[in-house]
């Protein structure tokens, strides 16, 4: 059970106590933060892709071409993002700096109107403040938990943050079913919630500061590279990333093969959020206790069966429970693990840059992913498609799994530097 702290970096239980979970009042803020951005952000992710190909016309070579967008325009940004947080020791600035400019572009969707290169642009500007804000804003989470409750911490953020995910569709679906079709009161809504995020961000969460002499630049950066298990993590990241299919071409495929109506569509994202938030503290939790790799590619095993029924022959109301479960699993075995995993590897002073290495390579694979399956599913069809791509996750899989084995990571004082697992 989590219960508030009257001090943001007091833990809701000792290391070693037994009893609760060591989760700071911090991380309870950061996740509050994520909570109600989320609520913003997905009411926009939920009617974007419908808006787009089933409003606007746009074909899925498109449309591949704007969500790879949606994904790679953050790519230099996060490692912008997380040197300044370093170097600066100023991670809460650049997060509430990358929050601001997310909530201030989804003003701009009702402005554009069915421009497709104004969207794009609006688009770019969204991503551009998550590549700014959450190297640091991970760092936070990090730098306020013990080394031994990363994927506890990660996971009761991850939890929370899904709350939001959960909700943002509902209140899109909401407003929709109040005014048809007319999506700019989704994105003036969503506009004024974004802003809400970032007064709480402002008021309710705490910096991390770094004595002067502990600030790195970037050759530190850089320097973090040499060591073997962090460089295994950049690459594993970045080729898993590399053939994972983006949440909207799953939720378009699932579109596709049992022809849900447009004005479903934005719930569609609820399933895998309800999986999500059910399981991200205990497999965070399960991770911290038998290994953070090995739940991290399990939960890419997760994404492979979805792929495999997206392909196959299943139809109708098990199909959609089954591939909307697997891919809820996949999230929550693997956006906080991965975090987790990485920020036990790093020392204080370099978190946020060196989580900004990892997700950068994350955001290239998956920039590339979109665009390579919208040109699959133009060329061959949607089944087709998802069938090479399932094809190329097994081989990834089995090669990621093949460079971690036996990594594994160890509870540590927070001055060392741990080995990763």
């Amino acid at each position: 059970m989590y219960v508030s702290s009257t001090r943001a970096d007091a833990p809701l239980a000792r290391p070693g106590s037994g009893r609760g979970v060591v989760v700071t009042g911090n991380v309870i803020a950061l996740g509050m933060v994520s909570l109600v951005t989320d609520i913003s952000s997905e009411m926009v992710t939920a009617v974007m892709p419908v808006y787009l190909v089933t409003g606007l016309g746009l074909t899925m070579l498109q449309f591949g071409f704007l969500d790879g967008l949606y994904s790679g325009v953050t790519v230099f940004l996060r490692l912008i993002g997380g040197h300044l947080a370093d170097r600066f020791a100023a991670r809460k600035p650049v997060a509430v700096v990358g929050y601001g400019m997310s909530a201030a572009a989804k003003l701009g969707l009702p402005l554009v109107g069915a421009s497709v290169p104004g969207i794009g642009a609006v688009l770019a500007a969204d991503r551009a403040g998550k590549g700014l804000r959450t190297a640091p804003r991970d760092a936070l989470i990090s730098l306020s938990s013990t080394p031994e409750a990363q994927g506890r911490a990660f996971g009761v953020h991850r939890a929370l943050d899904t709350v939001g995910a959960f909700t943002g569709p509902l209140v899109a679906f909401t407003i929709l079913a109040a005014v048809g079709t007319a999506y700019d009161a989704v994105f003036v809504v969503s506009f004024c919630v974004g802003l809400v995020a970032v007064a709480m961000l402002v008021l309710f969460v705490r910096d991390h500061r770094d004595p002067p002499e502990h600030r790195p630049g970037w050759r530190d950066g850089a320097r973090l590279l040499r060591d073997r298990p962090y460089r295994r993590l950049c690459v594993v990241a970045a080729v898993l990333g590399l053939v994972t299919v983006s949440d909207a071409f799953v939720y378009l495929l699932l579109q596709h093969r049992l022809e849900i109506r447009p004005h479903w569509f934005p719930l569609l994202p609820l399933g895998t959020a309800g999986v999500y938030l059910v399981l991200a503290l205990p497999l965070g939790r399960l991770a911290d206790r038998v290994g953070r790799r090995r739940v991290f590619l399990a939960g890419h095993g997760a994404l492979l069966a979805a792929y495999l029924f997206l392909g196959g022959p299943l139809g109708g109301v098990p199909l959609l429970l089954t591939v909307l479960a697997l891919h809820g699993v996949f999230y929550a075995a693997t956006d906080g693990v991965l975090s987790a995993a990485v920020g036990a590897r790093l020392p204080a002073a370099g978190r946020a840059g060196g989580m900004a290495v990892v997700q950068t390579g994350q955001a290239v694979g998956r920039f590339a992913s979109s665009m390579v399956f919208g040109a699959l599913w133009t060329a061959w069809g949607p089944e087709t498609a998802i069938r090479v791509l399932a094809v190329a996750l097994a081989v990834a899989l089995f090669g990621s799994t093949l460079a971690l084995a036996g990594r594994r990571v160890r509870a540590t004082r927070p001055t060392e530097v741990p080995d990763v697992r």
